[in-house]
């Protein structure tokens, strides 16, 4: 990042501006200070977010009276739209709002539709007004998060200048302890929230991260005045890609041929080493664009392999919930963990993991490999698949484990009985999944805020994002498939509302199969991926 003197500052920096668009230092702003403002209204909303989506099947199930089918599918939907929205936040940051402004109006909106959750809460249960108003709120809360996830991570990680040589390892590190905050904030609240939601009350349950991320809304304004705003091009960036890429298919469908043709006429062979014209500065941007167009494609193989590690992140958030609920959950005196709370244990592992791997592991690998990050951020996402299909495996061996205690003790057709088994069987599937996403999820959020062009950093975490929106819809379909399709066979649904009588197992089974799949086809995309030129420090 180039800086100049300004009158009256002593090194303004180029391209970057305060919060109002004045001139801004290197020395008075950014770096930890203004990322520890951003990670706070991040931490809050997290909690906020996670506070509704990790007991929401129970209160659908429960106040709303919703099969265990519907639910299930109904917060897969809801979870991909949410995931899917920040591409549209992101073309709004990136191209005319900046990632600032976007950040405190979708903060706005988000406190509303908290708000407008907890009243539905109050409301009568199994009425038609309850419903509406709940899923109105549901999906404002989903519109306020498409503008306000894509665009917190990437501010965070502006504030550290990669053309420094300090900051750009400072910057690598961030997106550790950006997990390691939010893994923070939801190791308590889950257990905290869901025990408020089942033996409170939910609009108390609801309310709660209403209030807690009004005040992070609050603190993040407070620290205005040391946030690195990057200036917004002219052009939008993504109007110049959509053009770069109609370019290059223009290009690929035409040049062939017309070149051929030329041959023909002219009686000679086309040369591949046939001097150019000079082109002037109008064709090299354009070159350019193609350039990071090409780039933007060359992602979609990495993309598209990782959708199925989603889909195991949105058993944790349904169907495990569902297997804790059947389980004896006294783990002291006669305290019951909630069966929501058990989401708690990753939280916990991954922010226990996550210190040991940035300051134990990455120092180690780094001496090794010689890479600023100790791995390569692929070779880091490759880990975290390998570890969500041991993770599906564990949970049908344990599911399998759980039927057969119904049928020992004869509580098949009893699906409202405490079975004689300790929730403590579901730990290992939960820790596992921790680890897993300290590879997998940190891997993927740093892979597309870093390979995709500068201008677009906003829509690289929508891209990241869109993997878990589209596998939750994914997971929606394979739901509905898979009830229609052992119905008509088997006369049973794998998801039974009665779990004894359920076979989530076989799900499990199927679904580790798949990411199995997608893990081998990973590994060779990732082999023949090219990584994007870093500009140079001191650039």
């Amino acid at each position: 990042m180039e800086s100049y003197p300004l009158l009256g500052n002593p090194v303004a920096m180029a391209g970057v501006l305060d919060y109002k668009g004045r001139p801004i230092t290197k020395t008075s702003s950014g770096r930890w200070v203004a990322a520890s403002f951003i990670l706070a209204i991040e931490m809050a909303e997290r909690v906020a977010y996670n506070g509704i989506v990790f007991n929401l099947i129970s209160y659908m199930t429960g106040p709303l009276g919703e099969s265990t089918v519907a639910a299930a599918s109904a917060v897969s939907v809801w979870s991909g739209v949410t995931l899917l929205l920040p591409i549209l936040g992101a073309l709004v940051a990136d191209s005319f709002l900046s990632r600032y402004r976007t950040i405190v109006i979708s903060s706005f909106l988000y406190v509303l539709g908290l708000g407008l959750l907890s009243l539905s809460a109050v409301l009568p249960n199994l009425t038609t007004f309850k419903s509406v108003l709940f899923y109105f709120s549901l999906y404002l809360v989903a519109i306020a998060e498409g503008g306000h996830r894509p665009c917190v991570q990437a501010f965070g990680a502006d504030q550290f200048d990669e053309t420094d040589e300090s900051e750009c390892k400072w910057r690598s590190s961030f997106f550790n302890w950006w997990i390691f905050g939010l893994a923070v904030a939801l190791t308590a609240s889950p257990i905290v929230l869901s025990y408020i939601q089942d033996n409170v009350n939910w609009a108390l349950g609801f309310g709660i991260p209403c209030i807690l991320l009004g005040s992070a809304l609050i603190v993040f304004l407070t620290g205005s005045r040391f946030y690195r705003c990057y200036t917004l091009k002219e052009t939008s960036p993504y109007g110049q890609v959509s053009r770069a890429f109609v370019n290059l298919v223009k290009r690929k469908l035409f040049s062939d041929a017309k070149s051929e043709a030329e041959a023909l006429v002219n009686n000679y062979p086309v040369s591949p080493t046939q001097p150019k014209l000079q082109r002037g500065g109008e064709d090299l941007m354009t070159e350019q664009m193609e350039s990071e167009t090409k780039s933007l494609l060359h992602l979609f193989p990495i993309w598209a392999t990782c959708l199925f590690y989603s889909i195991i992140n949105c058993q944790w958030e349904t169907f495990f919930t569902k297997q804790g609920a059947t389980l004896d959950r006294n783990i002291i005196s006669n305290f019951q963990i909630p069966a929501a709370g058990l989401q708690s244990l990753s939280n916990l592992s991954v922010t226990i993991l996550i210190v040991f791997y940035d300051r134990l592991a990455v120092p180690l690998t780094r001496n090794i490999t010689g890479i600023p990050s100790g791995i390569s951020m692929l070779q880091r996402i490759g880990i975290g698949l390998l570890l969500s299909v041991f993770v599906m495996v564990i949970s049908a061996l344990v599911e399998m484990k759980r039927l057969e205690t119904a049928i020992e003790f004869d509580l098949v057709d009893k699906p409202n009985s405490v079975l004689p088994m300790s929730i403590l069987w579901l730990f290992p599937q939960y820790i596992l999944m921790g680890l897993s996403s300290v590879f997998a999820t940190v891997g993927l959020q740093e892979f597309f805020y870093d390979q995709v062009p500068d201008s677009l950093r906003s829509f690289g975490i929508a891209i990241c994002l869109s993997i878990f929106g589209i596998g939750s819809l994914i997971n929606s379909f394979l739901i509905y498939v898979t009830d229609k399709v052992t119905t008509r066979i088997g006369g049973e649904s794998w998801f039974s509302n009665n779990l004894n009588r359920a076979h989530l197992d076989y799900f499990y089974w199927l679904i580790a199969c798949m990411e199995f799949c997608s893990f081998v086809a990973f590994v060779r995309y990732g082999r023949c991926y090219v990584y994007k030129t870093r500009r140079e420090i001191g650039v």
